[in-house]
């Protein structure tokens, strides 16, 4: 129980959940369900926004206000309402697709502006809606229907895209990592201005298994690094640990002594560090999950409310004559 009275089950729609079977996106909406509950949320007082995809039919499960948008543009409505109502909680649900495709314009941008909106974006490396097309995050040789060949593409790290659009706050976790997700949900509330978390979420009809090789039980303690501030950084079963560190071309590479493995600071201004863990690859690399960057800034809203305010202070016009201005023409 918390201090608002509302449970996991409070935050649960009346709608049936109509994803496939065994879809990641079943634990993502547990969690997230468990995580509002837990930090005590007003459902009059939260938003959840989406755009396309499978991943944004979110809002239709979730008992709070919403909006199912267009394709990618749900961060460009998820900032018109944060700045008409700063006082509301407000989310974004998209999924690589949605995001990082025909919507990358419009997410770079509300990371570098930092407006106050916490962003779930589900990563599961293919196009699931339209029926198993590449996206932006599958991995070089895919095969799929629109690239029967194999894809010839660099996939994009929505880490390091993150970063190096100035977010304030960049975390990443798994579907089927039920506690670190429900941490790193709590984690992206805390923050302040635009946070990203990013979700490997597996799409068990079109890609099956797209994570499986750092992810299966008999696996994942040898083949993840699970991110803590202040801690060094390091992976492997107990007993069994090796650390990581960069090189003197700022490359990560393994260690066997965790002594000689790198302290990881998530408040580092230089984003260069977590970059360069983001871009590890997996074939050679352990995955990393949890806070790549949590540094506070200035936040969007409130310098455009500043603007507004400071506007109406010294302003003598009518708004009649603030939008046609000092040039008008008529026409005829």
């Amino acid at each position: 129980m918390t201090s608002t009275g509302l449970t996991k089950k409070d935050f649960k729609s009346d709608q049936d959940v109509r994803w496939c079977p065994g879809c990641g996106d079943y634990g993502i909406l547990n969690a997230v369900q468990s995580a509002f509950a837990d930090l005590g949320k007003k459902r009059h007082e939260t938003v959840v926004i989406s755009g396309i995809g499978c991943s944004s039919r979110f809002p239709y499960y979730m008992d709070t206000y919403g909006f199912h948008t267009i394709h990618g543009r749900a961060p460009a409505i998820a900032t018109g309402v944060k700045l008409a109502n700063p006082e509301l909680d407000v989310w974004v649900v998209t999924g690589d697709g949605d995001g990082l495709s025909i919507g990358g314009n419009h997410l770079i941008h509300v990371l570098r502006r930092n407006v106050g909106l916490k962003i779930l974006l589900f990563n599961n490396r293919i196009y699931g809606l339209t029926k198993g097309q590449y996206s932006p995050t599958s991995e070089r040789g895919k095969r799929t229907k629109s690239t029967p060949l194999g894809s010839i593409e660099e996939p994009f790290s929505p880490i390091a895209l993150a970063l190096g659009a100035g977010a304030s706050f960049v975390a990443r976790s798994v579907d089927v990592f039920a506690d670190h997700l429900v941490e790193m949900i709590e984690r992206l509330d805390r923050c302040e201005g635009t946070g990203l978390l990013e979700i490997y979420q597996n799409c068990n009809i079109f890609n099956d298994g797209a994570f499986k090789s750092f992810t299966d039980k008999q696996v994942r303690d040898a083949r993840v690094v699970r991110l803590h501030d202040g801690e060094p950084v390091v992976f492997g079963p107990e007993g069994a640990q090796r650390g990581i560190r960069l090189d003197e071309s700022m490359q990560p590479q393994i260690v066997d002594d965790v002594a000689d493995a790198m302290v990881w600071n998530e408040s580092c201004s230089n984003p260069s560090l977590a970059t360069a863990l983001a871009r590890m690859s997996e074939a050679e690399m352990p995955v990393p999950i949890g806070v790549f960057r949590s540094v506070p800034r200035a936040g969007f809203e409130a310098g455009v409310l500043g603007q507004i305010a400071t506007a109406k202070e010294h302003s003598t016009q009518t708004l009649q004559q603030l939008l046609t201005g000092n040039e008008t023409w008529r026409v005829g």
